[in-house]
């Protein structure tokens, strides 16, 4: 099986060329200068010589809050971009999948969100990955939305890595209690996706087709993710780190965040047996690999 994913250096995509290597599974990486998702012309040039089985459209724009005053930006490589990676999907006849995320709900709801949820993004980031995901699936009705959440791995900028970096020159940091999600191990959702695109060439059932929800088992507020990191690193040999638990109104930032982001990932379970470990774990995986540098990102 070769699949072809958009973008060379995200998480989602070092991650899926890491597992790729590792399980026999050829994955080739398309991205700048030979297509630019704000070119859609360029998406179909790149994809008409590969010949992949499934495209995973992983690059997007994903500077939450310099978003708020480029949207034209967002739009064109989250909207426009993921319908020209769909289209070229389609008319090459293979499978897309998807990559989007929690921000495309308002954060409102008491519960976990499903999949059949309304949506209500309200941020303008969410907003274009809402646009993205309705152009994706009206280009191309072979697809798989795959929405995410907290995404953390040993590659890129995320939360962990930023945890990390800042435990070096401080004694003790302040972070948000009050916004609640699911951490998600950028390993798993590669492991995740390479067993759904094995399923999608060979199946045509119309079931593994559409969204849906793929995060870490349980939940968290990004305090307590700051706390599991530092007891992580305090394992290790590492210094001890206090966190001090602030609210979203003592840390104003340009886009709004959803107080909610938690997704419930039933359908995906029952659809694909694919249920990801409990985000603690996954972590702990994560964290060992950084600190051991057990591998480099791949260029």
């Amino acid at each position: 099986m070769r699949i072809a994913v958009t973008g060379k250096q995200g998480q989602a995509v070092q991650s899926l060329m890491r597992r790729g290597a590792e399980k026999g599974v050829e994955i080739v990486a398309v991205g700048r200068p030979e297509m630019d998702l704000a070119d859609p012309a360029s998406v179909a040039a790149a994809f008409s010589v590969l010949h992949p089985d499934v495209i995973v459209s992983a690059a997007a724009y994903t500077a939450v809050d310099k978003a708020e005053s480029e949207p034209d930006l967002a739009f064109a490589v989250n909207a426009a971009g993921a319908a020209a990676v769909a289209e070229a999907a389609a008319r090459i006849g293979v499978p897309v999948i998807h990559i989007s995320t929690d921000y495309v709900f308002s954060g409102d709801k008491p519960a976990a969100y499903t999949e059949e949820d309304m949506t209500g993004p309200i941020s303008v980031y969410g907003q274009s990955k809402l646009a993205g995901e309705r152009a994706v699936a009206a280009a191309n009705p072979n697809n798989v939305i795959l929405r995410t959440a907290w995404v953390y791995s040993p590659f890129g900028a995320n939360f962990l890595k930023t945890m990390l970096r800042l435990s070096e020159t401080c004694e003790h940091l302040s972070v948000v209690a009050d916004q609640t999600g699911c951490p998600t191990s950028a390993l798993d959702i590669a492991d995740a996706i390479l067993a759904i695109a094995s399923r999608l060439v060979t199946d045509p059932t119309p079931s593994l087709r559409g969204t849906f929800h793929l995060t870490g088992s349980g939940e968290a507020s990004w305090a307590d993710f700051a706390e599991e990191i530092f007891a992580e690193l305090h394992k290790s040999g590492g210094k001890s780190i206090r966190v001090e638990r602030i609210t979203t109104a003592d840390y104003p930032t340009p886009a709004k965040r959803p107080a909610n982001s938690r997704l419930n990932g039933e359908k995906l379970a029952s659809t694909y047996a694919i249920r990801l470990p409990d985000w603690k774990q996954s972590m702990r995986i994560v964290m060992q690999v950084i600190l051991t540098k057990a591998f480099r990102e791949i260029r």
